[in-house]
């Protein structure tokens, strides 16, 4: 059926699929692929001028329609090069103001090509295919396969299941024909060119060749062999009924081929070669007698003879066909035509016929159309072609109409076929000369009849036969009604070897197929033998001539002559051209689709933050429900209260409000017994209650007369607002108190409320312009002007409201005292004149009388000496502010002991001398080197600056400073001098760095650069010092991803002349580029989660180069690339996608051959995005990567970490998978999935790291203490396991089973290496570690044993590498001092036993709101501090809630600070030897001054861990200071 191996010595000859022969040279223009004759004429120009005419003259040898496409079933069969090459390349006819086709081209897709073994070097040059066998084997009838072969013949059902017939398959309607291709046969399918519409592919017969339903009149040779065969199978079934039927299709078979191949050679053939003549028998070929089978003759269709000479029968294409009677009646019908609303014409007209094999049994049958094809001569043999060929022969949908010649002759070019002249010299003929030489006859007849088409040819080609086609030199040579010499050669030479080296041919009486008198019998068998016997009711007499391939006007059976020779003229108007946009389908779906993805990302966005917010919301209804369960039991203790929603203006808070003792209304917060508020009701005073009205009346104000803003209240509901309502009458009435009673409706009453927010804006501007007016400043955006500043001055504050700005207790000494200093008129509030006044003098009074007022603050008994008792007393009230309480007798000691270094041991009292010589003595002892914060200045103009700009973290300076500054205030008249503008603008924003500047340049930091080059210059240096490894490997990773992008780019960019590139062009290159891009980075984000393999690659050399702490940072990164490349992968696919679906059905089916679709169906934009597995992964793909990116934001991870687990875990999981499928469809022909290139390496670390997790983390870790602080940390200690080895900075993951045993969260270990326990302290901030504290709460677990843990890890990170750097700096805020704690214990431990570290100093920054946030932190430095007997740890706690105070009580907290410091050497506040400071550090001064301290020191390591405002304020403080010339600050930080 394919004709394998009917050649023995060379099996493929002549198989589908085979070479085109190359029997002229190729002549491509690169010498390997590119078209040739790029210098010839433009091939539109050659059709319009060279083969334009009228039609309607006959034949010379009167050769009929019939003869002309039997002739083209015949080129069918043994030749199919019509396919284009896949993928697609363009080489289209240029079109230069044509009057037909008004555009610019004429599509033109180069043809299908070997593209294994060809087109890649001038040895291996581009070589066509032929798509069916080359074998007049009767492919056309039985298809060029035996599955195609078997899916013609007829199937049977039997009780055994279905056999095959020996009959070929027959519609069950119309059984003369064969049946319809309802099975999906791969049938060329176009659209119809009357109407311009592609019908299903199941319209068309099942035929043997791909394209036999192209029109109609070929369409009627295939169904006569596909009757023939038929009868052939009922001749032998009568003969032989005990055949199978098998038996019976094999031999109708041969039969039937036998007689088709002898009716080709020795009817056919001879008819369109002609005879020789005497005057040319030299150069006059025939096909010779048959002599037997040559082995050594090629049967491949060679290139002349498919590029050129088999289209000579063109030049006989009539513009159509009649259609005549059969049985005896000679008439010719008229059609009715499809167009032209039904009106008839006399002929079946081509151009509107293809592909429409309908007409052939609807409009026409096929004796009509075969007695009509019999009687028509066909057009005459010369250089013109019908119009239905040169201006209207299909195209495609789009280009619906195309010249065929032009077609051909770029086709010619597109195969690599020479000039004209040098096929001649190739065949042996003679060079012509001139173009006069071609064919003098046709010159001078044309010139005769006036005509110009030798000065055409010669103008068209400037002269040069060089330049002539072979296609135009060979249609021209043709003379006397037959075939020029040149295509005579070529036809003959052809067939002859098509014969001869055929095994099978049917002379060859060696293969016994046929014997003698079968054969002699078939040599006998004329076509017109073949024409009756399928078609019996025919009149052998009078319907056909004797030879119906010619009407031989000697012949004596001419009983129907054509009524007239048929031109354009008469016949119905062709369909003109049209166009089609392919992406009409898709206007709709293409930017929905996109859009949709856009509404994915705001959906997914809004649903986790609903999530968040439903978390919030749980937590805070838990959080109320604790509340409301308290507030029950406080009312069941106490009935005389009620519960209520205090609105303090845009914020609310939930209270209790307490009726008595007396006429006092008083709140406190609902949770907690801590008075808010005490409002004295009196009668003297006026009392407003101001309901609220309506159907839903829920607030209520009470305004009492003196009191500085209204008690605003909000209740559930109506009820409990009118219960309220009533008890508080009840109680004035019992209080005998009288009250004013107003309603205002429920949406104005807040319009007239006096706000507690409100009256702390008034106190804002009331402190702020106290402050501005003692000191004199003005900023920009002061925001006080004269007119405020006189309301001011009416402003009064009580008690409450100066303990509250203090953030002190109402009732505490230090409050006590102040508000008796400063309300001097003694009314019970303070004026805004008074509180200047004391302002003025802390700012501006000389030190004298500073001391003199703190001395009478704490003389109460105004006896004018401070008693030890009071002196203790104020040390007691500076205690209170910190909170602290350390034990009476220990102040007692300290106390005793300053007193006797002062002197004063024999002193019942101290005088007011005696009080300023302590203080000063107190003051002259900083240093310079020590840490530094707030001083008296500072701290007082703090409290300015928060008020101006609500930043508290920008005014401390160096503890030197301070003590000079303390210095000068108490015991120097210079005070005054250094309050001068240019100190006060140290404090300012604007200039700290300005101080700074000037310190270091007085001292070390004279290489200071000014230059902003040299500065930015100087801190690349030091980035690269500091992060060179850094620096290093991300470079390399993003030039390896760029040589990646790069190489995948140009790899497709060099093939963007061809198919899908195109038609993508640069886009595709861009697209694909990314997607290796994306699939490098996704594949290597693996490899940052091998966490197992990082913290075992971390203890090797290679983390000299490799900074592998820095693994989470670098996993960020690359999935920010990855994303990147995704969406450009996605933008350039998607403008891609727009190019797609712009093209022809067949170019996409030819493009993406794994698909499949209708052949009448036009894939839409929704076809290639939803029903394509690359293209509906690609969108599960991008749906997953939104959601994984989503809910990997920071706030998905804070509030709803669950969320962000989950999709991560399932998220990487479909990414990896969906990408192997994504790959797998394999749309684009040429390119093989290429993700396991990058996924296979990484995805076997990570899975062996995973299974040696898993194997690891299910044992069971039993917990052996745990403890809660009040801080909210948990405590938890459990078993080592064994062989657990670890390093202090290390951390671990834990999953708590009584939770979920797969949710494991990371915790650094505040243990160390050498205990024999491991130690957590886990801070609840989240639903996890909240629930985990409940878990462990000893009210809960009452006599139960503590759940178990499931541990993963240790992992390493940037803080185990303390011990590499002379001078390390440890930096802990919140919870991030965690490890920092193990460290520490570390530290000790390798100092006492000898372990080996290079610290010279260890420098330990605690920032704490208060000392008791973290207590648990304090035991561990006290019992390191007190093992460190090499002293090489220095730590500095900073307590950060008061710079947010007032300024004359820290400088009262620096100086017991210090006193106690110098005394007992530790802490007053917190009883370590640490430096305790009071504020914000100032990172930057206090790295200047170790780098000072410790000036052989050329890097600093400084480790920081803790909120993100902080290690990004360490971060500033290294960079800043890295600008300079000296030490390197290397700086590794962790976030939580």
């Amino acid at each position: 059926f394919n004709g394998w191996y009917n050649n023995r010595a060379n099996p493929a000859l002549g198989v589908p699929d085979s070479s085109i022969t190359r029997r002229l040279p190729a002549h491509y223009s690169d010498g390997v692929f590119l078209p040739s004759g790029l210098e010839r004429p433009n091939v539109r120009s050659i059709s319009n001028t060279i083969m334009a005419g009228p039609s309607g003259l006959p034949s010379q040898n009167n050769k009929t329609a019939l003869f002309l496409y039997f002739g083209e079933h015949v080129m069918q069969d043994i030749l199919d090069t019509t396919r284009p090459g896949c993928p697609p390349e363009y080489f289209n006819v240029q079109l230069n103001n044509d009057a037909t086709f008004d555009v610019s081209e004429m599509p033109y897709e180069r043809s299908r090509y070997q593209t294994s073994n060809s087109g890649y070097s001038p040895n291996h040059p581009r070589e066509q295919v032929n798509e069916v066998t080359s074998y007049l084997d009767g492919s056309q009838i039985y298809g060029h396969t035996k599955a195609w072969s078997d899916n013609l013949r007829l199937l049977k059902k039997t009780c055994a299941g279905r056999t095959t017939t020996s009959n070929l398959f027959s519609s069950q309607v119309f059984r003369e024909f064969p049946a319809l291709n309802d099975i999906g046969l791969p049938l060329d399918n176009s659209f119809t060119t009357k109407d311009n519409v592609i019908g299903s592919g199941k319209r068309f017969y099942r035929l043997g060749a791909r394209n036999g339903n192209e029109n109609p009149f070929v369409l009627t040779i295939g169904v006569t062999w596909f009757r023939h065969h038929n009868w052939l199978a009922h001749v032998i079934r009568d003969l032989h009924p005990d055949w199978t039927d098998d038996d019976v299709f094999n031999e109708a078979r041969i039969e039937n081929i036998a007689t088709y191949q002898s009716i080709v050679l020795y009817e056919w053939l001879p008819i369109l070669l002609g005879t020789c003549t005497p005057t040319n028998s030299t150069k006059c070929f025939n096909v010779k007698p048959y002599t037997g089978y040559s082995s050594s003759a090629s049967v491949g269709i060679s290139d002349i003879f498919e590029g050129t000479a088999r289209h000579y029968l063109h030049t006989l294409t009539p513009p159509g066909v009649f259609a005549r009677g059969t049985t005896g009646s000679c008439t010719f019908r008229n059609i009715t035509s499809a167009l032209n609303g039904g009106s008839t014409t006399p002929a079946l007209r081509l151009c509107n016929s293809f592909w429409d094999p309908a007409v052939s049994k609807l409009l026409i049958s096929v004796e009509e159309l075969t007695m009509g094809m019999a009687s028509q001569i066909a057009e005459l043999e010369d250089n013109i072609i019908t119009e239905d060929l040169r201006n209207h022969f299909y195209g495609t949908r789009e280009f619906s109409r195309r010249d065929f010649v032009a077609i051909l002759l770029q086709k010619g070019r597109d195969h690599g076929l020479p000039d004209y002249n040098v096929a001649r010299e190739d065949f042996g003929l003679n060079l012509k000369s001139t173009f006069n030489d071609i064919n003098n006859a046709l010159f001078q007849s044309n010139m005769q009849d006036n005509g110009t088409l030798l000065r055409d040819l010669e103008a068209l080609h400037t002269g040069d036969l060089s330049k002539l086609d072979i296609l135009t030199g060979g249609i021209l040579e043709t003379t006397g009604g037959n075939p020029g010499e040149l295509f005579r050669y070529v036809i003959a030479d052809q067939f002859d070897r098509l014969r001869n080296g055929d095994r099978f041919w049917f002379e060859n009486t060696k293969t016994n197929l046929l014997n003698a008198s079968k054969i002699s019998e078939i040599l006998n068998t004329k076509f017109r033998d073949v024409i009756f016997r399928v078609n019996p009711t025919l009149n052998k007499s009078l319907d056909l001539q004797d030879n119906p391939f010619m009407w031989n006007t000697n012949g004596y059976k001419l009983f129907c002559p054509q009524p007239y020779q048929l031109n354009e003229n008469v016949l119905e108007e062709c369909t003109p051209l049209q166009r089609y946009d392919y992406f009409k389908s898709s206007e709709v779906s293409f930017p929905v689709s996109f859009a949709f993805f856009g509404v994915f990302v705001l959906v997914t966005i809004l649903f986790m933050h609903w999530l968040g917010h439903r978390r919030t919301k749980s937590a805070q209804n838990e959080k109320r429900k604790i509340t409301t369960n308290k507030r029950q039991a406080t009312l069941v203790a106490s009935g005389n209260m009620t519960i209520a929603t205090e609105v303090l203006g845009e914020n609310v808070r939930q209270i209790q409000i307490i009726f008595g003792p007396e006429n006092t209304i008083q709140t406190k917060l609902a949770t907690r017994k801590k008075t808010l508020r005490t409002i004295e009701l009196k009668r003297e005073r006026k009392i407003e209650i101001i309901n609220s009205n309506g159907t839903d009346r829920r607030t209520m104000i009470v305004r009492v007369e003196g009191e500085t803003y209204d008690l605003v209240l909000s209740f559930g509901d109506m009820s409990e607002l009118d219960h309220f309502y009533n008890e508080l009458n009840t109680f004035l009435k019992s209080s005998r108190l009288h009250s004013e009673h107003h309603l205002i409706p429920e949406k104005h009453i807040m319009e007239d409320a006096r706000t507690k927010e409100k009256r702390d804006e008034d106190l804002q501007q009331f402190f702020r312009a106290a402050l501005s007016q003692a000191a004199n400043i003005r900023t920009d955006g002061d925001g006080i002007n004269r007119h405020s500043v006189k309301e001011l001055v009416n402003v009064t504050i009580n008690k409450s409201e100066l303990a509250e700005y203090l953030k002190l207790k109402e009732d505490s000494v230090f409050v006590e005292r102040m508000f008796t200093v400063a309300d001097a008129n003694e009314d019970g509030v303070v004026s805004f004149r008074e509180f200047l006044d004391i302002i003025v003098l802390f700012t501006k009074g000389t030190p004298q009388e500073k001391a003199k007022m703190m001395f009478s603050m704490y003389d109460l008994d105004k006896s004018g000496g401070l008693s030890v008792s009071e002196f203790k007393t104020m040390l007691k009230s500076m205690i209170e502010i910190v909170e602290s309480s350390p034990g009476s007798d220990q102040l007692d000691v300290d106390v005793e002991r300053m007193m006797q270094e002062n002197g004063f041991s024999n002193k019942d009292s101290l005088t007011l001398d005696d009080f300023q010589i302590l203080l000063g003595q107190c003051s002259s002892g900083g240093n310079g080197s020590a840490m530094h914060s707030g001083g008296l200045v500072c701290s007082l103009y703090a409290s300015y600056y928060i008020l101006e700009t609500g930043d508290s973290y920008c005014l401390s300076y160096s503890v030197g400073h301070l003590y000079i500054h303390l210095h000068s205030v108490l015991t120097t008249d210079t005070f005054i001098m250094s309050m001068n503008k240019p100190v006060i603008s140290m404090f300012v924003p604007s200039t700290p760095m300005a101080r700074r500047m000037t310190r270091r340049v007085k001292t070390l930091r004279d290489d200071y650069k000014t230059k902003p080059h040299e500065k930015f210059l100087l801190a690349l240096v030091k980035l690269n010092q500091h992060y060179a490894n850094h620096i290093f490997c991300l470079a390399l990773y993003c030039t390896i991803t760029a040589g990646v992008f790069a190489n995948a780019f140009f790899v497709v960019y060099s093939k963007n002349s061809s198919g899908l590139f195109g038609i993508g062009g640069s886009l595709m290159a861009i697209a694909r580029a990314s997607a290796a891009a994306l699939m490098f980075n996704f594949s290597t984000l693996l490899l940052t989660m091998c966490r197992n393999i990082i913290t075992f690659l971390r203890e090797t050399f290679l983390h000299r180069y490799i900074p592998f702490d820095s693994a989470v940072t670098m996993h960020r990164i690359i999935a920010w690339m990855a994303i990147t490349f995704t969406a450009l992968h996605i933008v350039a696919h998607g403008i891609n996608f727009y190019s797609i679906v712009t093209q022809s059905p067949d170019d996409m089916a030819c493009l993406f051959r794994d698909m499949w679709y209708p052949s009448d169906y036009v894939p839409t934009f929704v076809f290639w995005l939803f029903q394509t597995i690359t293209g509906i992964t690609g969108v599960i793909l991008t749906l997953a990567l939104i959601i994984m990116y989503v809910f990997a934001s920071n706030y998905s991870r804070r509030l709803i970490f669950t969320w962000f687990r989950w999709t991560h875990k399932v998220g990487y999981m479909s990414l990896y998978f969906f990408t192997v499928l994504h790959g797998s469809g394999m749309l684009i022909i040429g390119f093989s999935p290429q993700f396991y290139y990058y996924f296979l390496v990484p995805a076997i670390l990570f899975a062996l790291d995973k299974v040696y997790t898993y194997s690891r983390k299910k044992a069971y870790i039993s917990v052996v203490r745990a403890e809660l602080y009040p801080s909210e940390v948990t405590h938890l200690e459990f078993k080592r396991p064994k062989n657990f080895d670890y390093k202090a900075g290390q951390w671990v993951r834990i999953a708590c089973l009584a939770q979920s045993p797969t949710e494991y969260h990371p915790f650094t270990l505040s243990s160390a290496p050498h205990e024999d326990t491991l130690m957590l302290h886990i801070r609840a901030v989240g639903p996890w570690t909240r629930n985990l504290r409940k878990i462990y709460d000893p009210n809960v677990l009452r006599d139960s044993p503590y759940p178990k843990l499931y541990l993963d890890g240790p992992f390493g990170e940037g803080h185990q590498d303390w011990y590499k750097y002379e001078v390390s700096v440890l930096v802990g805020g919140g919870i991030g001092v965690t490890p920092f704690a193990s460290i520490l214990k570390d530290l000790i431990n390798r100092s006492q036993t000898g372990g080996g570290i290079t610290c010279k100093a260890v420098y330990f920054i605690w920032v704490t709101r208060d000392q008791k946030q973290y207590e648990w932190l304090t035991d561990i430095i006290q019992d390191v501090e007190s093992k460190d007997a090499k002293q090489i740890l220095n730590t500095h706690i900073f307590i950060t809630q008061f710079p947010q105070k007032f300024d004359l009580r820290t400088t009262m907290l620096y100086i017991c600070e210090e006193n106690f410091q110098k005394i007992s050497g530790k802490s007053l506040f917190t009883g370590l030897r640490a430096v305790t400071h009071f504020g914000r550090p100032d990172f930057t001064d206090f790295f200047a001054t170790l780098g000072e301290e410790h000036p052989s020191v050329e890097n600093f390591g400084v480790f920081s861990c803790g909120p993100a405002p902080m290690t990004k304020g360490v971060e500033n403080a290294c960079s800043s200071l890295n600008k300079y010339t000296g030490p390197t600050y290397s700086h590794h930080f962790e976030n939580f």
